[in-house]
């Protein structure tokens, strides 16, 4: 991989390897496993090159809809494989442990409970309410990178923030915070 033409992979590709990091660290809230997740997106991106067209947005929406698809069928593949007590509990004592996670921009400093909230949400939500929140793309962004209508990516975010104000209610109440009900 010497040198790169300005329409090479390693040109159009590499410079987003940091936000697509950061993006993969949201989602797993992990650093080892957002580290594998972004290999193997790179990997299957650098496979599929060849058939790759530039569009309107450029490669990021590309990488990001490759890391979601990737993502989500992890998650799928980890719902269906067995696990014992044993490894239940060392994932919980990991999660648990805050030196393993460095804080990372906004989403990082959210109070614990707003944390616990965003991660209660299905993966389909969260990665919506991610792209929409902490990385401020647009409605039709979000459903180029994640391959679906503006309509579904307008329905899931209505819905995940929906989730989410049910969920916070009772603590924006303890905090003294008005204004917010959870309504069905």
């Amino acid at each position: 991989m010497g040198g790169a033409s300005e329409n090479s992979f390693e040109a159009l590709a590499l410079p987003h390897l940091e936000f697509i990091y950061r993006i993969a660290r949201r989602l797993t809230r992990d650093h080892h496993d957002a580290e594998d997740l972004v290999q193997e997106t790179y990997l299957k991106a650098y496979a599929a090159f060849g058939r790759f067209e530039m569009r309107q947005f450029g490669v990021r929406p590309w990488l990001l809809r490759i890391l979601n698809n990737t993502f989500l069928n992890r998650q799928q593949r980890q719902q269906r494989a067995p696990r014992s007590a044993d490894q239940q509990a060392l994932d919980e004592i990991h999660a648990d442990d805050s030196d393993a996670t460095p804080p990372e921009l906004d989403f990082e400093h959210l109070d614990g409970e707003v944390k616990a909230a965003i991660e209660s949400l299905s993966p389909e939500f969260r990665s919506v309410l991610l792209l929409w929140a902490t990385m401020e793309f647009s409605y039709k962004e979000i459903a180029e990178i994640l391959d679906l209508p503006v309509g579904t990516v307008m329905s899931r975010l209505h819905r995940a923030r929906k989730q989410l104000t049910a969920a916070l209610a009772a603590y924006a109440r303890e905090q003294g915070i008005r204004g917010v009900d959870a309504e069905p």
